[in-house]
């Protein structure tokens, strides 16, 4: 058997047939194989999503536009993104979830290659859309089969893993972005990272598929709506999407012109230094919450509040901050707990889901979150950059991040009240489902 060790006391199954337990620690060949395939692909998913950032401003410069229109080169990725959410994920729970991932990949890594032929700022934005587009195609079936393929008590560790690549992909897009952009010009920042994708979609194609139930068992839109703690989650995961792409998006144009880097500087120093905050962070954040889920119901629920509580004043002190290092202990500090979050948020819908409804479940949350908190929030940030100052806008995000830590509470109070299953769904649980 290839196996190699994971922290815990779980066994994970051989291969997509076979049956989840909790008796050992063994990692199989093909969980192996599964978990690095799709994090490599999140890879880059998100290094053509980020290597725009470094960019705005060769893009301000180049096409004469404001900070708001700035934002939309964001906005129009997370609106697409977001409402094709839900029909993707629908169809995810339906058919071959790999095909599904393969055609994603394609159509986001054209269309950034396509970014760097733009010859005006509304093509910019069209090829934009495209990436966003793809990328609904991507996240909901690739989750969905990785809680398939490990039992509910490694769920949030095995997501971390699957967000640890999303991570060093945001920060190798920003690098790319800042040292490409600065020696050879904007256009082919978006050539370089445009191109892996191509390659990657066959791998996702020769992955065996996790079961996960008859289509009988298919749960109506209508009943996952009506499960309260899964609403609450939706509304502070608006919150704090406002606060994280907000952080994003205008993280390497702030430290540029209020803090005096040279852009290839900003990229590669957030780049590497969110290398190292986000992925260290992301993989403690999914062993600790997967520790105190065995304590509490609601343990990755604490797991994530806690840590947006604790980057609030670290994001604080950044902005505020003189010198340059202060700037970067501050951002490095913030951005290694709030990574805490992507492992948990998507193992505990996945607690409180089927398995016929895990892709459509995170379609739901990717709608709402990335439709309200994403899209609004980088425009409220340029707005207040162009109406007082970009630390102000980045001083509303922070505050936006600390309510939505508060809310997390309800989710919690809910979670208490109904367990993390519901009673609606019992009927769309099988036997021993985990």
């Amino acid at each position: 058997m290839h196996a190699f060790r994971f922290r815990g006391t779980v066994e994970f199954p051989p291969g997509p047939e076979a049956p989840m337990s909790d008796t050992t620690r063994e990692l199989t060949a093909y969980q192996v194989r599964l978990l690095a395939v799709l994090a490599l692909i999140n890879l880059i998913n998100f290094a053509d999503r980020t290597v725009i950032l470094p960019l705005f401003p060769l893009l301000r410069a180049e096409f004469g536009v404001s900070d708001t229109q700035l934002a939309w080169l964001q906005t129009v990725l997370q609106i697409v993104l977001s409402l094709a959410s839900v029909p993707v994920a629908l169809l995810a729970d339906r058919v071959s979830r790999t095909r599904i991932i393969a055609l994603g990949v394609v159509v986001w890594s054209l269309a950034t290659f396509f970014s760097g032929l733009a010859s005006t700022f509304a093509a910019l934005l069209v090829a934009r859309a495209f990436v966003g587009i793809g990328e609904a195609a991507y996240a909901p079936a690739a989750q969905s089969m990785i809680s398939g393929a490990f039992p509910a008590g490694a769920r949030a560790r095995a997501q971390a893993v699957f967000a640890a690549g999303m991570l060093i992909g945001g920060a190798a897009g920003q690098a790319i972005g800042g040292i490409i952009g600065e020696i050879h010009g904007w256009e082919r920042a978006f050539f370089v990272v445009g191109v892996p994708g191509l390659l990657l979609a066959s791998f996702a194609l020769r992955l065996e598929e996790p079961l996960r139930g008859p289509r009988s068992e298919l749960v109506p839109l209508n009943h996952l709506l009506r499960v309260p703690a899964f609403l609450a989650l939706n509304l502070s995961g608006v919150l704090v999407t406002f606060a994280a792409v907000s952080f994003i998006t205008w993280g390497p144009d702030f430290v540029v012109r209020a803090k005096g880097f040279r852009l290839r500087d900003a990229g590669l120093i957030l780049g590497v230094g969110g290398f190292a905050a986000l992925v260290s962070g992301v993989l403690v954040g999914g062993g600790v919450a997967d520790t105190l889920q065995k304590r509490w119901s609601y343990g990755r629920i604490m797991t994530i509040m806690c840590a947006f509580l604790l980057a609030a004043p670290f994001i604080a002190s950044a902005v505020n901050a003189e010198e340059r290092h202060n700037v970067l202990v501050g951002f490095f500090i913030a951005g290694f707990f709030m990574s805490w979050y992507h492992g948990p948020v998507t193992a505990v819908i996945h607690d409180m889901m089927p398995p016929r409804a895990h892709a459509t479940s995170v379609g739901i949350y990717m709608f709402v979150t990335q439709l309200i908190g994403g899209t609004l929030g980088p425009l409220a940030v340029g707005q207040m950059s162009d109406r007082r100052s970009l630390e102000a806008g980045l001083y509303l995000a922070t505050a936006m991040m600390v309510a939505g830590a508060i809310s997390f509470l309800l989710v919690i109070y809910f979670i208490r009240r109904d367990g993390l299953r519901h009673p609606i769904l019992d009927r769309y649980h099988a036997p021993g489902d985990d």
